[in-house]
């Protein structure tokens, strides 16, 4: 029986230290930092801070605005990379054919890229952290 016990308690605890370096990560924060009204639509200026040592390149984001309604205005695939270990960079974004003043949240959909490898996205995904300095616009995860 300790044999059995020692075979189950072995791959757990060989899981144990990978799960903890994931866990160590420091956090991807992704910032609504301002919206500039334009002729054709709005701009939108993102704050990204990546302080971990690897580069997110690719880094692409899947968007959904919302009006001020609560219905969903408009869908996004946003290439904000690459964005470099240790590093804190303002990306910019155009949205044509809606106001920036029916825009009334911003939503982080989903991750499309974070990286070389296609299998960290979701782990990638748990490390962002969103957040909005623009008055009455919220940005979710």
């Amino acid at each position: 029986m300790p044999c059995l016990r020692a075979m189950v308690l072995l791959p757990l605890a060989a899981a144990a230290p990978a799960q903890q370096a994931q866990a160590a990560e420091p956090p991807i924060g992704i910032e609504l930092n301002r919206l500039e009204s334009l002729p054709q639509g709005c701009r939108a200026w993102l704050m990204l801070r990546n302080p971990g040592a690897e580069a997110l390149d690719p880094f692409r984001l899947d968007l959904v605005l919302f009006g001020r309604d609560g219905v969903v205005a408009r869908r996004l695939a946003v290439d904000v990379g690459p964005l470099p270990g240790a590093k804190t960079m303002a990306k910019v974004f155009d949205v044509a054919g809606l106001g920036c003043d029916r825009i009334g949240a911003m939503l982080l959909n989903d991750l499309l890229a974070c990286g070389p490898d296609a299998t960290a996205r979701a782990a990638c995904l748990a490390r962002l952290g969103t957040s909005s300095r623009v008055p009455e616009v919220s940005f979710d995860k």
